[in-house]
């Protein structure tokens, strides 16, 4: 329905496909957190297009083909990690 695209171009446009926070999510959409994980996450997840992550929620490559855009490139070996030289 008309929420479940918002917050999936929610994640997809302003925060790159995440990881994000339920919080940030929230806030974004106006939405209380439960509201978010009662109503519209259980669905999104139960199709695979959302992923829940000790670090936020991300969405899967099914969920950009469903929304007609393109899948981004995810380099996992280019992020920085904690006992980084920086």
């Amino acid at each position: 329905d008309v929420m479940d695209r918002k917050y999936l171009r929610l994640i997809a446009g302003s925060f790159g496909g995440g990881p994000v926070g339920i919080e940030t999510i929230g806030a974004a959409l106006s939405e209380p957190r439960d509201a978010i994980e009662d109503i519209i996450e259980p669905y999104l997840i139960q199709r695979g297009f959302v992923q829940r992550t000790p670090r936020g929620r991300v969405l899967t490559p099914h969920a950009y083909r469903h929304l007609g855009m393109a899948v981004p490139r995810r380099d996992p070996g280019n992020q920085a990690g904690f006992f980084d030289g920086n």
